[in-house]
Order: C-alpha cells, then sequence, then structure tokens
C-alpha cells in the first residue's frame, strides 16, 4: 500500500512554521500602526471614506478599525478584538491593540531563536496573572456618590478623544444619564443598561452647549390630529398600547356576500362600534395621552379629541418601553385589559415642541425615571457622530466605575507599574519562560512610550525618566500628562483609568497576542476570482501513474 499524500489543489494555498508566525506579528503591528497615532489627548484624528461614500472624522480606535478592509486573518482577528473591548468595557480600543502589536513584535526575537510558541505563552499568562496582581494592589476604590471623582475620572476618559474640550459637558451628560438608568440588584451591585435606556437624539444645529440630559424621552413624533389635540398637558395620566385601534381587517381575503342594502349600514355600524367599544375601554380610565405602536384610525382619533385626549401612533418597541419605564405605565396589549395600575402617572409635562423643521414629543420631569434621553446639539453630523461616538465611550466609563468602583492612574502609571515590578519579578523565575516574561514587562511600556509619541516630546529622555522613578516601586502614580508630554503626578492633574478598563485590556491583548502566536498553519480554500472575459483556463492532460490505479473511483453502474 502506498502511504497517503496530502494533495492540495491549485486553489488551496498552505503556509506553515514560523513564516506563519512572522506573517501574522508583521500584520499586527500593521494594524496597531494604523492606530497608534490616535492614543491619548494630542492625538491626530483620521479621515475614513466609508463603503457608502461617505466621510467619518474620528480617533476612536474601534470606529477606525470597523471601516478597515482586511484581507489577512490575523489582522481581521486584531479588528476583533477591538470590537470585543468595545462592547465589553466600551473605552481602551485603541490601548488594547497597541498592547496586542508590542506583545507579538516582542515575541518575533524568540520565534527567530527557535522557541517554541507554547512556552512564550505560557511566560505571557504568567506576566498577566502578575499584571493583574498589581493592578489590584495599586487600585483606589472610590465612592461613587463623590461627584467630583466621578466627573475627574469620565473627563480623563474623554480627554483622549476629540470633544475634550468639551470634557465638563460631556461628562456631566454621561454621569447624569447614567445614574438615572442604573438599577439597584442589591448586594452592592448595579446593573446599568446604556443601550436600552438611554437614547441619544441628534439634532443638528444650535450648539453644543445646549446639549442636555431629559429626565424622561424625547421622540421624533406629533400628536395624531395637531390642530384637535392639547400639545401641552401638565402632570399627564399616560397610558401605552401595542395593539392598533383600527378595525380588524380579515387575515386574508375575506368575502362578505351582501342580500340587502341594509346589511352594509350594519357592517359600517359593526365596524364604528368596534372601535367606539376599544375608545370607550381606554376613556374610562381618564388618560391625557394614549400611545400606541400600531396604527390608529380617523374615528378612534376623533373619539380621543372629542374626549379631549391626545394621541401618538406607530412608536418603535423600543421608545416605547424607554417612557414606559420613564412614567412608570406598563405597556397593554389589548384595552380589555388596561388596569388602573397600567397608567403611567410619573411624567410633570408632556410636550410638543418645534426644533428646526421636525416636531418632537417630550415626556420630561418624570418622577423617578428608570430610562432617559440625551439631546445633543452641534452644528453639522459629522460633528454630531463624533460627539455621540465620545459620549457613548464616557457612558460605558460612567457604568464601569458604578459597577467597579475602582481607579488606577491614567497617563501611562499603570503600565510602567506593572512593568518595573514584571521585570523585579522576572529574575526569580527559573528556566526558559524567564526570557518572554522579560519581554512581556517590556512591552506594556508601548503605552507610555507611544504617549509620549503623540505629545512630541524626546521620548528616550522622558521613557528613561520615569523607568527611573517607577524602578524602585515606591511611586506608582508618575506618569506622563498628555496635553504638555511632562512627567507628572497622576494624583494632581487627575488623570484617571477605570480599572475594569485596565484589567480588560491587558486580559485582551495578551490572550490574543498568545492565540495568534499560536497559529502554525494557515490554509486558505478560497478560490481566485476569474477576470472577466477569460474563458476558463485549458487543464494540463493528466497523466496517470501506477501509484493512482488502485485509488481508481469505481464508475456506477
Amino acid at each position: 500500500m502506498h502511504a497517503p499524500v496530502l494533495v492540495l489543489k491549485d486553489s488551496v494555498k498552505r503556509e506553515s512554521g514560523s513564516k506563519v508566525q512572522h506573517a501574522n506579528i508583521q500584520a499586527s503591528k500593521a494594524v496597531a500602526d494604523i492606530i497608534r497615532t490616535t492614543l491619548g489627548p494630542r492625538s491626530m484624528l483620521k479621515m475614513l471614506l466609508d463603503a457608502g461614500g461617505g466621510i467619518v472624522v474620528t480617533n476612536d480606535g474601534n470606529c477606525i478599525l470597523r471601516e478597515l478592509d482586511l484581507a489577512h486573518p490575523a489582522a481581521k482577528s486584531m479588528i476583533e478584538l477591538s470590537r470585543t473591548q468595545d462592547e465589553e468595557v466600551g473605552d481602551g480600543t485603541t490601548s488594547v491593540i497597541v498592547l496586542a502589536g508590542e506583545m507579538l513584535h516582542v515575541a518575533e526575537a524568540f520565534i527567530d531563536k527557535n522557541y517554541h510558541p507554547t512556552v512564550i505563552c505560557r511566560a505571557y499568562n504568567k506576566a498577566l496573572e502578575d499584571a493583574v496582581a498589581v493592578l489590584d494592589k495599586i487600585a483606589m476604590p472610590i465612592d461613587v456618590n463623590d461627584r467630583a471623582t466621578m466627573l475627574g475620572l469620565v473627563k480623563s476618559c474623554i480627554g483622549t478623544k476629540f470633544t475634550g474640550q468639551f470634557g465638563d459637558l460631556i461628562s456631566d451628560l454621561a454621569i447624569d444619564s447614567t445614574t438615572i438608568v442604573g438599577v439597584d440588584l442589591g448586594q452592592g451591585l448595579r446593573e446599568v443598561d446604556i443601550k436600552k435606556y438611554i437614547k441619544v437624539e441628534k439634532v443638528p444645529g444650535g450648539q453644543l452647549e445646549d446639549s442636555k440630559v431629559l429626565k424622561g424621552v424625547m421622540i421624533n413624533k406629533d400628536v395624531v390630529a395637531p390642530g384637535k389635540m392639547r400639545r401641552k398637558i401638565l402632570n399627564p395620566r399616560i397610558i401605552l398600547l401595542d395593539c392598533p385601534l383600527e378595525y380588524k381587517k380579515g387575515e386574508n381575503q375575506t368575502n362578505a356576500e351582501l342580500v340587502k342594502e341594509e346589511d352594509w349600514e350594519v357592517l359600517l355600524k359593526m365596524e364604528e362600534e368596534y372601535i367606539e367599544n376599544l375608545c370607550m375601554q381606554i376613556l374610562k380610565f381618564k388618560p391625557d395621552l394614549v400611545i400606541t405602536e400600531k396604527g390608529l384610525s380617523d374615528l378612534a382619533c376623533h373619539y380621543f379629541s372629542k374626549a379631549g385626549v391626545s394621541a401618538i401612533r406607530r412608536l418603535r418597541k423600543t421608545d416605547n418601553n424607554r417612557i414606559a419605564k420613564a412614567c412608570g405605565a406598563v405597556v397593554v396589549n389589548r384595552p380589555e385589559e388596561l388596569q388602573e395600575s397600567d397608567v403611567g402617572t410619573g411624567a410633570g409635562l408632556f410636550e410638543i415642541k418645534k426644533i428646526g423643521d421636525e416636531f418632537f414629543a417630550f415626556i420630561v420631569d418624570c418622577k423617578e425615571p428608570k430610562a432617559c434621553t440625551v439631546l445633543l446639539r452641534g452644528a453639522s453630523k459629522d460633528l454630531l457622530n463624533e460627539v455621540e461616538r465620545n459620549l457613548q465611550d464616557a457612558m460605558s466609563v460612567a457604568r464601569n466605575i458604578l459597577k467597579n468602583p475602582k481607579l488606577l492612574p491614567g497617563g501611562g502609571a499603570t503600565e510602567l507599574t506593572v512593568s518595573a515590578t514584571l521585570k523585579q519579578k522576572s529574575s526569580s523565575i527559573e528556566g526558559i519562560e524567564k526570557w518572554p516574561y522579560e519581554a512581556a514587562a517590556v512591552a506594556f511600556e508601548a503605552i507610555p512610550r507611544t504617549l509620549a509619541q503623540n505629545c512630541g516630546v524626546n521620548v528616550i529622555r522622558t521613557m528613561t525618566a520615569l523607568q527611573g522613578k517607577h524602578a524602585n516601586g515606591e511611586n506608582a502614580w508618575v506618569g506622563i500628562d498628555g496635553n504638555t508630554g511632562a512627567i507628572a503626578d497622576m494624583k494632581e492633574q487627575k488623570i484617571w483609568d477605570s480599572y475594569s478598563v485596565k484589567a480588560q485590556t491587558f486580559k485582551t491583548a495578551i490572550e490574543a497576542a498568545c492565540m495568534l502566536l499560536r497559529i502554525d498553519d494557515i490554509v486558505s480554500g478560497i478560490k481566485k476570482k476569474q477576470a472577466p472575459g477569460a474563458g476558463p483556463t485549458p487543464s494540463k492532460p493528466k497523466i496517470e501513474e501506477e501509484g493512482d490505479a488502485d485509488n481508481e473511483q469505481m464508475i456506477p453502474e
């Protein structure tokens, strides 16, 4: 018998061994280099052309990488990193890529020396454990109710973003909105659902300073009959429905044969009575405002306006849920099942305002809202989009602090402390893992080094001075002031980072570096597309050898 041979077709490419690892490292470094200049307060902006031909101007790491279309699989997995980071903690998307790129860069030397990737990964994982232990040691617990500290923290997160100059404004918006929607789960835990209960409404026009957090909900709708219904109601009683207030049509084509002319009138009367019945069931609770997710017929509209009730129709489900959370109402599926407890009485004011060309309904001044709307005003759409991205990051940071109220120094101080501690520890590690462990320690310095580069100061001098200050480990709070590039105490400068963001950054970066290092084979089975107009290439005549004779396929009879 012949030994089985792995035959790869022309369309399948295979690379293996250290060649692949080098390629992966190069691809990851390329991704890291793209967004390296966007780290820190003095960072550059990137202008991207997206697939639709629009432009995006941003320095948010995740946003930049989302728009990239890269062919290399390793580069793609680096992009996934920043997306994970964004979904998990909402900040540190740039740091994670820079750190992972650096971790792979320092591993390159070991791969050249024929170190086995598993050895490098083992050392990296050990370094990660020790790094998280250092974080726990230098973390500083804070009081969530101390607004000044919270402001400082969120501000230092936004300091690196485009809206840094409006730091106070964005921080206020973020803290207000996250404190409103925070829910206590007991045992000191807080749940803050940003996606569901905080809505960011962008309205071009006005100035950024006009942006505010509404204690309630704002929706882009007007009442159904503007002339007949009230547009301003104090302390409204609100009923929320998700059923249509119009006559039900048949499921599929329904034919009714009418023999007498009077039957037609009876039929119409029945429709009217059905709608009147629905409306009366709602009106007996004396609401001031009825909101439904579905349609609302002219007749129902007439009954409501006669009773002095305002109505809004075809509202999004998510908005309806927000209104329910804000004013304490319950979304009801059938008018028959309405109860007094379902009526929302928590709102202080219902008002319709015209902003620009459009009408917006405001349900505000709620007593204890568990949902809110952030109203952003600004000069142009691009500006508003960037402010919204920064606000999302700020809200995530505020949420992380509410969940895990611990702080770490920013400005690269944390990384330098971790790096110095790991360097000391590396001397006590025995065997071959000592060197990759030490390299991981050096890799952490990528973040302060990049900060120094982006400030435009002398990198080598600054880094040497900082390493000297951190070497004996007595002051963990010395780092780089991102605006001036001077060496400063982060406590005095109030430049902080959230513990959960830092821990997540380290974990994601190192785990990803380990994963990419352990890839030793890339097999791609994608067929190259033929150029249009090119006919199929004539295949070479196949010469059969004796070895192929015994694995000949039998022709079915």
